[in-house]
């Protein structure tokens, strides 16, 4: 038997006994309900990757909708982008980050009002996904009622999925959840001095 031969006998051997644990697991994994995915930490693409979760969302033929909390910009790509497919809400309900308002008062009446709509969309059983983009730091400021917030959450119809971004996930948010993704700064090309632009919008 060659070297190549002998190699390929043992990748072969390892994918087989591979497939056969991913086989059994997802064998095992048979129940459907809606899961509740918390995205969080200092890396970049929370937000990103929920909205990929939207377009996945829209292709089967669900409805989305999106409520975020922090950010008032109206001119990104992904609503510009999002808001012309017919099943999507999207409602930019921030006033900026908390470094820009710098009102404490003002930033709470605008993160409630925020909620008020997102528990409209959780008590929606036709919302097949709702996107609460930068709730996190809603919380961790102390806008919401982590409880209420967490509460609420778990209240929604059962087959309705959620996404949750932003930095620091409170722990209750945490436990909660179905999924929790921590993201990890490497490297980010805003540290060089390169500006979000269309299509890279940081």
């Amino acid at each position: 038997m060659t070297q190549d031969t002998d190699r390929d006998t043992r990748h072969a051997e390892r994918m087989a006994r591979k497939k056969d644990l991913i086989d059994d697991r997802i064998a095992a994994a048979q129940a459907e309900r809606g899961v509740l995915l918390v995205n969080t930490g200092n890396g970049k693409g929370k937000s990103s990757a929920s909205f990929g979760l939207v377009a996945r969302a829209l292709g089967h033929g669900m409805k989305v909708g999106v409520v975020q909390f922090i950010k008032g910009r109206s001119d990104t790509g992904e609503e510009a982008f999002f808001r012309a497919q017919p099943g999507v809400t999207w409602h930019v309900m921030g006033e900026g980050f908390t470094w820009e308002t710098q009102d404490r008062a003002r930033d709470v009446a605008t993160a409630q009002a925020a909620w008020a709509l997102a528990r409209s969309l959780l008590q929606d059983p036709a919302i097949g996904l709702v996107v609460l983009d930068e709730l996190n730091i809603a919380l961790k400021y102390r806008y919401l009622e982590v409880d209420t917030v967490v509460a609420d959450l778990l209240a929604r119809p059962p087959m309705q999925h959620v996404v949750v971004t932003g930095r620091g996930a409170p722990d209750a948010l945490v436990e909660a959840a179905d999924t929790v993704t921590d993201m990890t700064p490497v490297k980010h090309a805003f540290a060089t001095g390169v500006k979000a632009m269309p299509g890279m919008e940081w």
